[in-house]
């Protein structure tokens, strides 16, 4: 079924930030939350320094009305800097690739950091910034043909 949440960036305080809104709101997480040393190696792609392995790379968490709050740590090792504009993101999980692509292609029209949508471990995954200056994530789990 599709879901929409929303995305946090965090500079390493997302499992702080988690917990308090855990205790405002009084919601659930939705799995445990997921570390950077968690993630499976890639051997082409870059490799976490230790001192980051202990950061979340995802974290979900039920707040008001069901609605959903996801998370990760932004990583200095990857030249990554927190900022108005890149802190927020809407997570968009459409039912199939179909629709993914749709949304990706329509939404990426004027707009700007495109990544184009690729398969990851978890799924079928891409981010853009709208013409308007919001940024969107999506996220399928229909795997590929």
């Amino acid at each position: 079924m599709a879901r929409v949440s929303t995305y946090l960036n965090f500079m390493g305080t997302t499992r702080e930030a988690f917990e308090f809104y855990r205790e405002v709101f009084g919601g659930e997480y939705l799995a445990p939350m997921t570390t950077m040393g968690d993630m499976p190696s890639d051997p082409q792609g870059p490799t976490i320094p230790e001192s980051e392995r202990d950061l979340i790379m995802h974290a979900e968490l039920t707040i008001l009305g069901g609605h959903v709050l996801m998370a990760t740590d932004m990583l200095e090792s990857m030249g990554h800097e927190l900022r108005v504009g890149n802190n927020i993101t809407i997570n968009l999980e459409p039912d199939s690739r179909e629709e993914t692509e749709r949304l990706y292609s329509l939404l990426c029209e004027g707009g700007t950091d495109a990544s184009g949508l690729q398969d990851l471990f978890w799924g079928y995954w891409g981010t853009c910034c709208d013409r308007f200056g919001i940024r969107w994530m999506f996220n399928c789990a229909e795997s590929s043909s």
